[in-house]
């Protein structure tokens, strides 16, 4: 018993307590003072560091809160209308250039493992041989790869940009700047594909090019050429067939109600479209052979165009005549894709 009260005041002497008799005393001694100052710190430190943690953890969360990982919207209509897109799989944008080295390298094989062999089609693999053997050396190089998602669709849509250049064998050359959407269904496979250029001045070909002057006054001279595209090439193709079977209905329709034709004598003939059908009474048979069908309008003006076509002629006449001409004229066609007049004109062979 006395063993244990002799430990009891050993302990509590190192606290500065003091037994006598039924009273005890606290002295504060130096040592002490150091140690509760210590432990008086360091629990302030903890403090502290907890404080700074709690803060850290809120500023993450707001960041958190804040910080959206989707963005951009869908306006095509339809049930993805309104859906937002994020970040896709990255592992596609790795697709996306190892195509692009098949690409480059002409590896015909390599390449058309990255696309969906019903995109390619029956015939794909063999079109997109030739086409790149048609070249001596094609480059496409990316230089931004941004792989996206629509929110509920499982594809990855891969957005390129890219610097391209491709010489031909033919001598012809191209050098393009191109943005390019390649879809990846989830197999990882392409398979939907959209283009758009941007044409280097260095190109032997262009979009748009010479100049219209006409007498000088008008409002559009020195504009360049563009080409039209309002299904003319079609049009001239099924007159022409039509003319050759002399079926004067079929040649009819594609002329407006009243056509004026200038032929290569300055000779001008206005004949309705019921008219047409005199152009063959006198013929036995016809032969019109295009060379070259060109749908051109003046650009950054409405939609009237005219049309060059180069071609041969053979008209055999019931009188056994035989008149053969090169020729070279040109189709007007109005806003509401009628021919109103055609200027002619011609060289023997």
């Amino acid at each position: 018993m006395l063993k244990i009260l002799n430990f009891f005041v050993q302990f509590f002497s190192c606290f500065g307590v003091s037994f006598k008799g039924n009273r005890h005393y606290y002295i504060l001694k130096p040592h002490i003072i150091s140690l509760n100052y210590f432990l008086i710190e360091t629990k302030k430190t903890h403090i502290m560091k907890l404080f700074l943690k709690k803060i850290i953890f809120l500023m993450v969360s707001v960041l958190l809160i804040n910080c959206t990982t989707n963005g951009g919207k869908n306006l095509v209509e339809g049930d993805n209308y309104g859906k937002t897109y994020s970040i896709g799989d990255n592992a596609m944008s790795e697709k996306l250039l190892m195509l692009s080295e098949a690409y480059s390298t002409q590896n015909t094989d390599e390449l058309v493992k990255h696309y969906d062999a019903e995109f390619l089609g029956e015939n794909g693999v063999e079109t997109t041989r030739e086409w790149l053997e048609s070249m001596d050396s094609i480059s496409m190089k990316p230089y931004v790869v941004i792989p996206v998602k629509l929110e509920g669709d499982p594809d990855t849509k891969v957005l390129a940009w890219s610097k391209e250049e491709r010489h031909y064998k033919n001598g012809s050359y191209e050098k393009l700047d191109l943005m390019e959407f390649f879809n990846f269904n989830k197999e990882g496979k392409v398979d939907a594909f959209r283009q758009w250029k941007s044409i280097d001045s260095s190109n032997f070909g262009k979009s748009y090019g010479g100049k219209f002057i006409g007498d000088g006054t008008n409002e559009y001279s020195g504009r360049p050429l563009v080409f039209s595209d309002r299904n003319e090439v079609e049009i001239i193709e099924k007159m022409i067939k039509d003319y050759n079977d002399m079926n004067a209905t079929g040649f009819s329709e594609p002329f407006a109600d009243m056509a004026v034709l200038n032929n290569y004598k300055g000779e001008a003939q206005k004949l309705k479209k019921e008219e047409m059908g005199d152009l063959f009474k006198d013929y036995k048979s016809v032969s019109w052979v295009p060379y070259a069908i060109v749908p051109l309008k003046i650009y950054n003006t409405d939609a009237a165009s005219g049309v060059q076509v180069m071609s041969k002629e053979t008209r055999v006449f019931k009188n056994g005549k035989v008149w053969e001409k090169e020729l070279f004229e040109i189709f007007y066609f109005n806003l509401d894709g009628k021919i109103t007049s055609m200027v002619q004109y011609a060289r023997d062979f």
